[in-house]
C-alpha cells in the first residue's frame, strides 16, 4: 500500500560533488553539493543563493566539479556546516554552519593546478571536470531562494585505472561513487560514514549498521 507522507525532502540520491571556485581575493573556495545531473557535456547544478559559491559562479563564470569516491567520505563531512561567506547568514548559522576561509586545508585536502580555468582541483578526486558557465536559470518559487547554473565541461581528468583500456570509457563497477541520500552519505549500496549534515537539518534517520 502506498501513502502520501508528505515529503519534505526528495534527495533519493545523487553524486556527492566538491566545487572549487575562486574567491574576490584569488583564493580557492571548497563546496560539497548534490545537487546536479549530466547531459553531454553540460552540467546542471542546483545551489542555494546565499552560498559563497553562486557569488564566485557569477563573478569569475568557472569551477571545477570534483567527484569524491565513497573513500573520502570524512574529508567531505569535515566541510559539513562550514561556509566561504565571512558573515554566515542567519538560517545557515542557526544550523550550526560556521565560516571557514580554508576549505582545503579543513577537509584535508590538496590543491592541484588547473589546465584550464583558474580554480584549482581537488588532487585527490578522482574524477575532476574543469567547468565554465553558460548560463544561470532562476529556480522554484516562493521561499526557495535558488539558482540552476548550466556549466560546460571543457576538459576531464579521470585517474587512468577508472578508464576501460582502448576507450573513452569510465568503468562503472570500478568507480564507487560518494552518494548523498536524504543528507546521509552512502557507497555501493551502503552507509559509509555518519552525516553532520544530517545533523544540521535535524533528518529523523535512525541508520542501521552497515553488513559490510
Amino acid at each position: 500500500m502506498h501513502i502520501d507522507p508528505e515529503l519534505k525532502v526528495l534527495y533519493f540520491g545523487t553524486p556527492v560533488v566538491l566545487i572549487s571556485s575562486r574567491n574576490e581575493d584569488g583564493t580557492a573556495n571548497l563546496a560539497p553539493m548534490s545537487s546536479a545531473w549530466w547531459l553531454g557535456d553540460h552540467c546542471m547544478l542546483g545551489l542555494a543563493n546565499s552560498g559563497q559559491t553562486p557569488a564566485n559562479l557569477r563573478r569569475e563564470r568557472e569551477c571545477v566539479l570534483n567527484l569524491p569516491s565513497s573513500a573520502m567520505v570524512e574529508a567531505v563531512d569535515r566541510l559539513a556546516l562550514t561556509t566561504g561567506r565571512p558573515v554566515v547568514p542567519e538560517h545557515k548559522a542557526r544550523q550550526g554552519y560556521r565560516y571557514e576561509p580554508e576549505k582545503f586545508a579543513a577537509a584535508g585536502l590538496t590543491e592541484q593546478a588547473s589546465e584550464l580555468v583558474a580554480p584549482p582541483r581537488v588532487a585527490e578526486c578522482p574524477i575532476q571536470l574543469e567547468c565554465r558557465l553558460v548560463a544561470t536559470h532562476p529556480f522554484g518559487v516562493g521561499s526557495l531562494n535558488v539558482t540552476a547554473f548550466e556549466v560546460e565541461v571543457v576538459r576531464s581528468h579521470v585517474e587512468e585505472d577508472l578508464v576501460i583500456p582502448g576507450t573513452h570509457y569510465v568503468d562503472p563497477v570500478g568507480w564507487d561513487p560518494l552518494i548523498m541520500k536524504f543528507c546521509e552519505f552512502f557507497g555501493g549500496g551502503h552507509n559509509v560514514h555518519p552525516s553532520r549534515l544530517a545533523g544540521g537539518w535535524q533528518m529523523p534517520h535512525r541508520l542501521r549498521p552497515s553488513a559490510v
